[in-house]
């Protein structure tokens, strides 16, 4: 027993010492022309690297640097820089034949940078052109690579993304990692990509890609589940700060490509939505599912559906969008049947409604149609709006009309209740058109007309109150202004015009609301004064009677 231990120990000590020895003998340094080379012709790109050494224990050879040129047709920024990089080979061949035979490829802290062209093609599009020449049979002495490589993988690395021409600061994405396994060509392979983004989030990329194109890069099939968390596209830059949009999402979606389009559907958890710069964070999360189709080559896309969900109301959008150029665009339908107002509450924050004397629109349904066109910062709104028996709490109606208190007899104590309310929008940067307004009001009638909201918040409308609860000099009053609100109008006009006008000006969180006695004289005072000529006249014609 103790000389086969001995004959043992014998054995591992001249093992050892040939692996302490090896490096010795073997110059990894000898290597590094051919991994240049055959690296430079695979990738398209000229490739670089530092002082090579041979780790027995990894199984690898070490590189201190590593450069990959950029696409001249992009930048002259290398395309690629790492302080270190690790080449796994089988290491018989290495040793005994001299043959490289990659098995993995690790790479350590590199810097990346990322250009996306005008035409939609990326500076990494053309790397995988002669990849081909990279891999063949294992036994070739041409081939660099396995025809099946165990892993590749990045770490701690920083990428900036850019286009052209600039569109903004570059994008910047740090601590993104990668892991391939079992990599091939000609075939589907697994991967992991995360990195934080700007603003705090942090994005996972897992799927499948493959087979790659080798024609472009970027048109690889692939099949993944994406998760980000804490999105601030603000602050990523992938939304101008001018726009008046901000939120921060959690998003899970499920995304397939065939290389030329992906889809895409998945949920947006979004806290403190802000949909316009007039309105404010939305102080519940909002969520939205969707199913989107987006074109690579011209940066398009349609969304197939997509739906806020509201408790137990609902409002569908549909429609294009194009994020090609300087500001993103789209052509949007939305629509929504009866939603529960109360649990508009949130969305209506968002987009910047402002309810008078800090009331609160409670109850009731709204039912819209709404298109959105246009780019980010200049969205224009069109289309209708109704609103079914809501209460505005915290709103006295007839106290703030005045000039005809005494008019009509209109209350509405501290809650005005809308019955009903419709009429056609137009929003946009230049402001708000309200267009064929019809409502009725509890307490107060029916009210028709139109007005403006200036991009500062002014009110200025002009309506017809058609009071019916009028009493006493009150009836007498309305009736007046009636007749006069009909001087001059054809047979047509006279029912449109059979009502008070009424002048509504301040600002939303302030109305003003008067009737229009200066502008009724104003517009009829010919008439009155036609009227008037005319009755003396007929006056100073009949004869008087004799004594």
């Amino acid at each position: 027993m103790k000389l086969w231990a001995k004959i043992l120990l014998g054995i591992l000590v001249i093992v050892v010492a040939a692996m302490v020895a090896i490096p010795f003998f073997v110059d990894a340094n000898t290597f590094r022309p051919t991994l240049e080379t055959r690296l430079s012709a695979g990738l398209g790109r000229t490739v670089k690297l530092g002082n090579l050494r041979l780790s027995l224990l990894s199984g690898s050879l070490v590189a201190n640097n590593l450069s990959i040129a950029g696409d001249p047709a992009f930048s002259t920024t290398p395309f690629l820089v790492a302080r270190e990089v690790r080449i796994g080979v089988d290491m018989k061949p290495l040793i005994f034949d001299r043959q490289l035979h990659v098995r993995s490829f690790e790479i350590e802290a590199p810097q990346i940078h990322l250009v996306e062209g005008a035409n939609g093609q990326w500076n990494f599009s053309s790397l995988s052109r002669n990849a081909a020449s990279l891999t063949s049979d294992s036994k070739s002495k041409e081939a660099l690579f396995r025809s099946v490589v165990d892993f590749i993988g990045v770490q701690e690395g920083r990428a900036v993304v850019e286009t052209l021409p600039a569109n903004g600061p570059p994008l910047v994405y740090d601590h993104v990692h990668l892991t391939v396994q079992n990599f091939a060509l000609a075939q589907r392979f697994p991967f992991e990509l995360g990195a934080t983004l700007p603003g705090g989030g942090a994005v996972l990329v897992k799927g499948n890609v493959g087979p790659m194109n080798a024609q472009d890069a970027a048109k690889t099939p692939a099949d993944v589940d994406i998760a980000m968390q804490h999105l601030d596209p603000v602050a990523a830059g992938f939304l101008d700060p001018n726009a008046g949009i901000s939120v921060v999402a959690n998003i899970t979606a499920h995304a397939t490509s065939d290389g030329n389009s992906v889809h895409s559907s998945g949920t947006l958890h979004m806290q403190g939505l802000q949909l316009r710069k007039t309105g404010a964070p939305s102080p519940q999360p909002i969520d939205l599912t969707y199913d989107i189709t987006h074109q690579m080559v011209d940066n398009t896309g349609q969304v197939q559906q997509a739906a806020i969900g509201l408790g137990t109301g609902t409002i569908q959008l549909s429609g294009n969008y194009r994020l090609a150029g300087e500001d993103p665009w789209v052509d949007l339908k939305v629509a929504a049947a009866a939603v529960p107002i109360d649990e508009l509450q949130s969305l209506m924050t968002a987009a910047g409604v402002k309810l008078p004397n800090g009331s609160q629109l409670k109850g009731g349904t709204l039912t819209l149609g709404l298109d959105i066109t246009g780019v980010a910062t200049d969205l224009v709104i069109t289309g209708p709006v109704e609103v079914e028996n809501a209460r505005l709490v915290g709103f006295d109606l007839g106290s703030k009309i005045a000039g005809i208190a005494s008019l009509g007899g209109v209350k509405t104590g501290s809650t005005t209740t809308i019955q009903t309310m419709k009429f056609n929008l137009q929003a946009s940067n230049a402001g708000i058109q309200v267009k064929n307004i019809d409502g009725s009001i509890l307490g107060m009638g029916r009210s028709t007309g139109s007005g403006t909201v200036s991009p500062t918040g002014a009110l200025s409308f002009r309506l017809v109150a058609h009071v019916t609860n009028a009493r006493g000099a009150g009836k007498v009053g309305a009736g007046l202004m009636t007749k006069m609100n009909q001087f001059g109008k054809s047979n047509s006009e006279k029912e449109a015009a059979k009502g008070v006008p009424m002048l509504v000006t301040g600002t939303a969180k302030d109305p003003v609301i008067t009737a229009d006695v200066s502008g009724l004289m104003h517009r009829n005072a010919s008439t009155v004064v036609g009227k008037m000529k005319h009755l003396f006249s007929k006056k100073s014609t009949t004869p008087s009677n004799p004594k």
